[in-house]
């Protein structure tokens, strides 16, 4: 086995996934507050993604969708993009907040769930 710093060739692609999570984070918070969206709103908002935890009382596999649908970059990239075209702020500041709760998630290991468990995800087992 070939070893990387502290890392094995094996670990790479989810050691990557781990930083790309930090940097996602990073950069959304940081246009976030450059461009003056109030702080208390990122406080009150950072968590609502994990409402979707809700959709598992349903069963495992319409709970994993429901979560993986949330946790995907695909939306807020959406909405953010509406935002910035339509001078929505509100639509912007909604999407950054999105994307800084997916990349912390994903910077700690939280990635999207498979149908056979909350625990199982694309990047670890939790």
């Amino acid at each position: 086995m070939t070893t990387i710093g502290f890392s094995t060739v094996e670990h790479l692609p989810r050691l990557l996934l781990h930083l790309e999570g930090v940097a996602v984070a990073i950069a959304a918070v940081v246009v976030y507050f450059w461009a003056d969206h109030p702080w208390w709103l990122l406080l009150v908002l950072v968590l609502a993604p994990d409402l979707s935890i809700a959709a598992y009382a349903a069963g495992p596999r319409i709970g994993a969708a429901a979560y993986d649908v949330v946790h995907t970059y695909t939306i807020p990239l959406g909405i953010g993009a509406i935002g910035v075209v339509a001078h929505s702020d509100a639509a912007v500041a909604v999407a950054l907040i999105w994307l800084t709760h997916i990349g912390v998630d994903r910077a700690i290991g939280y990635g999207l769930k498979y149908p056979t468990g909350f625990k199982d995800t694309h990047l670890q087992r939790v």
